[in-house]
């Protein structure tokens, strides 16, 4: 598999890694899952302190025991639970990001984090102090880089001008193109990766997505969907999974984009999709001008 540099860092990771959050919480299906995938060549895991109430955390750990070196790990931290409480309260402060590092560590069996993400932001976050931590425990080894996930364009402004991070996860699909306009070209110019999340937009853009389409999907409707699927299909006569994950790829911005497997036949067309040939400009145009490009406006 064609591996890309992650931003300024010194990290190569698989064009296709593996978003974590799929394998379930059955640990011998889970570790087999997670095997098979660094056989196949995926060597970029993204989970975090969120999924699962740390579960994940512990299943990725467990995987990559003796593989430890195999593998860019990388997870997020944000979202704090309080014991006895439901649900979860949102936590960008220094104090917080020390303190919860310590419990991934624990939980992913490790010593270090490859790229260490916050998992959200807000304009109203402490972000001096946020980028401070993450400073921190970058300088005591404890991570090697770091990053943030957000889809906010404003928050992903922020963190480029102030900070050094090395990557953006953002979701990015044919479905998504909200980041072309004012993500991608940004971080770019910045020498900032984008890990493209959501790209099949929740198996909308799959062979068998069909059944998927009268949930709808960020404000589109079924019949809305039904159209961009057929111009989708019009437009690549390959699988509709692998137009899809490639679709993200097309972008010099994306240096990975997220797939998630609950199954080993998932994992290989994952895969088969990330040693095939780029899309071409025609199939490019062909989708493009099919699905149109749709803005941010709540999520600033």
């Amino acid at each position: 598999m064609k591996k890309n540099k992650l931003g300024s860092s010194e990290l190569l990771v698989g064009e296709i890694g593996l978003g974590c959050m799929s394998i379930g919480i059955e640990e011998d299906k889970a570790i087999r899952l997670l095997h098979e995938a660094l056989d196949l060549g995926i060597n970029f895991l993204d989970t975090a302190d969120l999924y699962d109430e740390g579960r994940n955390e512990e299943l990725v750990g467990k995987a990559i025991r003796g593989r430890r070196s195999d593998v860019v790990l990388a997870t997020k931290v944000g979202n704090r639970r309080i014991p006895g409480q439901e649900g979860w309260t949102w936590d960008a402060s220094k104090t917080y990001i020390l303190s919860a590092v310590k419990d991934s560590l624990r939980r992913l069996g490790t010593d270090y984090i490859d790229l260490y993400q916050l998992h959200g932001g807000t304009l109203d976050d402490p972000i001096d102090e946020t980028i401070e931590a993450f400073e921190q425990l970058k300088q005591e080894g404890v991570i090697r880089y770091y990053g943030i996930s957000s889809i906010r364009p404003n928050v992903i402004r922020e963190y480029v001008s102030r900070s050094n991070i090395v990557s953006v996860m953002s979701q990015y699909s044919i479905l998504d193109r909200r980041p072309e306009e004012e993500v991608l070209p940004l971080l770019k110019s910045e020498g900032i990766s984008v890990i493209a999340r959501g790209p099949v937009a929740s198996g909308i853009l799959t062979d068998v997505g069909e059944n998927k389409l009268s949930k709808g999907y960020l404000g589109y409707e079924e019949e809305e969907l039904r159209s961009f699927r057929d111009a989708v299909k019009a437009a690549s006569n390959r699988p509709m999974l692998e137009t899809a994950l490639r679709y993200p790829l097309a972008s010099p911005a994306v240096g990975c984009v997220l797939a998630g497997a609950s199954t080993s036949e998932q994992l290989h067309a994952n895969v088969k999709a990330a040693t095939s040939t780029p899309l071409t400009a025609s199939e490019l145009e062909a989708i493009r001008s099919g699905v149109p490009a749709n803005e941010y406006t709540q999520h600033r």
